[in-house]
């Protein structure tokens, strides 16, 4: 399975030609300034359809999500991911952009990080 290096990230696929692409890159996380590892990172198709019309990058967010900015989130769901870095349970980040919204989860174990439209959950 070879992938089709663009601006930082990986394409990778099956076959990359014919199917729809998911944006794969690793992240060491967990380094000085995060709050904990991201694991590998991936993106579905429509979020970042949505981040590229908005003229706007993923590791923008990723790094927001990374470091503790967890976008617009209430006050439950803020604390829930408190509870989560402590406990190990999986964090996530909203983030308004000018064409719709995105969400990013890391998984509990942190072996992935998601970046996908609410819809798409």
């Amino acid at each position: 399975m070879k992938g089709i290096a663009r601006d930082g990230l990986e394409v990778t696929g099956p076959n990359v030609a014919s199917k729809p692409p998911r944006i794969v890159f690793k992240a060491r996380g967990g380094d000085e300034g995060t709050a904990f590892p991201l694991g590998r990172v991936v993106a579905t198709p429509a979020a970042l359809k949505l981040l590229t019309e908005a003229g706007e990058h993923p590791f923008d967010y990723l790094a927001r999500h990374a470091t503790g900015d967890w976008g617009e989130l209430c006050a439950f769901d803020r604390r829930q991911n408190e509870i989560a870095l402590r406990e190990g349970y999986r964090v996530l980040s909203s983030y308004d952009v000018s064409t719709g919204r995105v969400w990013i989860i890391t998984e509990a174990d942190r072996s992935v990080t998601t970046i996908l439209l609410p819809e798409n959950y």
